[in-house]
């Protein structure tokens, strides 16, 4: 009964709300002659066949992503492209998001920063510039005030509030910097992650604030560690992939989202594998 448009359409428009429902969970499951009729719907002049159409395609193309992040988890090495990995991430987890125009805007963050770094020398010279331009123009800060939220871990959600957590933050600084030729690493310190360049450390969570040794001596404090040579050491994309998702994991956690704490779960499974 799902192989022409037309029936698709009368079912989606069914007053009855279960109807409906039931019909959407097999239309999910279709083929790809079927979802491609479906797609055609998309643009009706019927806002609810509309909405219904976009929450089916939603959840195949979230399917598709899941698997493809879920292979990327199992192969993912120490040097692989860690934003790429990021945008898949966030397509597994929200495929509503539109990631494409997300990273349009990167690219053209990059090439304002380009401009604006081009003259510095110095590395100080170039990491206030980076903070300014990260925090001061385009408004990127520390989501003090609700930490614990999914959304403080996807990018796409992070470009659009312009908040996130240390981490998210600074993989954006990493990124926008790359695109202007500039090289930043992210830091695992524990507790609290930071960013490098050159010889000096900053903070995205705090607007991009120069760190001193003693800056970190007292974050490491707050755990009761000691500063040891190993938590200034950058950080590789597969370890800064596990952290992201050790965050995601931590809120489902206390969210009770079972479903999503065990995906992300497997994920980190998949990831660490060989460590075990």
């Amino acid at each position: 009964m799902f192989g022409q448009k037309e029936a698709i359409l009368r079912l989606l428009q069914d007053n009855d709300p279960e109807t409906v429902r039931l019909v959407k969970e097999q239309l999910a499951e279709a083929d790809e002659d079927v979802l491609s009729e479906l797609t055609s719907l998309a643009t009706t002049e019927d806002g609810d066949v509309n909405r219904h159409v976009q929450e089916v395609l939603d959840i195949v193309a979230g399917r598709e992503a899941e698997n493809e992040f879920t292979l990327l988890c199992h192969l993912f090495g120490d040097h692989h492209d860690l934003e790429r990995a990021n945008w898949m991430l966030a397509r597994a987890l929200m495929p509503e998001a539109d990631c494409a125009a997300m990273e349009l805007k990167v690219n053209q963050w990059g090439r304002q920063f380009l401009l604006k770094s081009s003259g510095a020398i110095s590395s100080r010279e170039r990491v206030i510039l980076l903070a300014n331009f990260m925090s001061g123009e385009l408004g990127f800060r520390g989501n003090s005030d609700d930490y614990y939220s999914e959304r403080n871990c996807l990018l796409p959600c992070v470009i659009e509030t312009r908040m996130g957590i240390p981490i998210t933050l600074t993989l954006l600084y990493m990124m926008v910097a790359a695109r202007a030729g500039m090289c930043v690493e992210g830091v695992n310190l524990p507790g609290h992650f930071i960013a490098r360049h050159g010889d000096l450390y900053f903070d995205p969570f705090h607007r991009g604030r120069i760190l001193t040794k003693a800056d970190c001596v007292a974050i490491l404090a707050k755990q009761h560690l000691s500063l040891h040579k190993s938590h200034l050491a950058d950080a590789t994309a597969r370890q800064i992939l596990v952290r992201v998702l050790a965050n995601l994991l931590y809120v489902y956690d206390l969210k009770r989202d079972r479903e999503k704490h065990a995906r992300v779960n497997s994920w980190i499974q998949a990831l660490t594998a060989d460590e075990c």
